[in-house]
């Protein structure tokens, strides 16, 4: 988007008013699944898997088992933040005032840290929204390909061989604890009691659960237990304390909701600070003061089989 100041007064001497910078539901997948570091393009994710076989009789000899290792590849796409302010469009409006300092040249702009923030965590927000949004060679936003596909094309019965269907359709309050413990019923029981066993879905179907849940009143369900941890709510599902609820950003105008152990998916990049890692400069040729910001991010889960999905839109 342009730099775009029409919709300030011109100035009128007087006193500048607050910036206020708008509020924003960060979102960050990241903080619950895997995190994979210092991936260029590509890189596998190893995998081991190992089956004993118990034999009978005095004398065992037969040397029988197997250890069989697989791959499956994590994919980065690079993304890019950059943007420019010409800050001479600021000296005739009122905000010049407090904003601006002395001089032809504005190099520096005196609320530079608030927006600064304010960037870091819309760029978190939009790295969330990619997480879960990507479709492999369909463009995300303008100049934007995805080299690789996020969670929610990944994990569902159709994308990836082994995750499980949940066929009950979109979860609603009256039925929403009903529901989720039908997807628990077909986890595979080799995680059944995996200590992060994690219901993801949207903001709205998280605020239907807990709505759900509270009406119920199931096994005195209490509202007060739901937490922010990070950028996303939490709640613990009732009568199973291995499995937590979270509300997330990239899955907010959606009515997916997946089942699995969050450390068995992957988020790849090349270093986890390039999402708040700002360049910030005055190019003195074009006047404007700019910003960059890049970063790598690509997903997989290792174990499609630990998974199961509504397959929603």
């Amino acid at each position: 988007m342009a730099f775009d100041v029409s919709a300030l007064a011109d100035f009128n001497n007087e006193v500048a008013g607050k910036i206020v910078l708008d509020t924003v539901y960060k979102g960050n997948t990241a903080e619950y699944v895997s995190i994979q570091e210092g991936i260029k393009y590509q890189e596998p994710l190893n995998l081991l898997s190992t089956t004993p076989y118990a034999q009978g009789g005095d004398s065992v000899t037969d040397f029988t088992g197997s250890v069989d290792f697989s791959q499956r590849n994590i994919t980065v796409t690079k993304r890019t933040f950059l943007d420019s302010m010409n800050l001479q469009s600021l000296t005739s409006k009122y905000l010049g005032i407090s904003a601006l300092p002395e001089g032809s040249y504005e190099e520096t702009f005196a609320l530079l840290n608030d927006v600064t923030s304010d960037l870091v965590k819309k760029v978190q927000q939009d790295n969330d929204n990619f997480i879960w949004n990507a479709e492999s060679g369909s463009a995300y936003s303008a100049g934007l390909t995805p080299v690789g596909d996020g969670f929610k094309a990944i994990i569902n019965s159709t994308g990836s061989a082994g995750v499980a269907h949940y066929q009950g359709g979109a979860i609603t309050g009256s039925s929403a604890y009903t529901q989720l413990t039908d997807m628990i019923s077909l986890v595979d029981a080799n995680v059944l009691d995996a200590e992060d066993l994690t219901i993801m879905c949207g903001t709205s179907v998280f605020t239907r659960i807990v709505s759900g849940l509270t009406n119920q009143n199931l096994f005195h369900f209490d509202p007060t237990s739901v937490e922010r941890r990070g950028g996303f709510y939490e709640v613990p599902l009732p009568g199973f304390p291995n499995v937590k609820i979270i509300g997330t950003w990239g899955l907010r105008s959606s009515e997916r909701v997946v089942l699995g152990p969050a450390s068995d998916a992957f988020v790849g990049t090349d270093l986890v600070s390039d999402t708040n890692n700002f360049q910030l400069w005055y190019d003195i040729n074009s006047d404007t003061l700019r910003y960059r910001l890049r970063n790598k991010l690509g997903m997989q889960i290792a174990h499609p089989e630990y998974w199961v999905s509504n397959d929603l839109a």
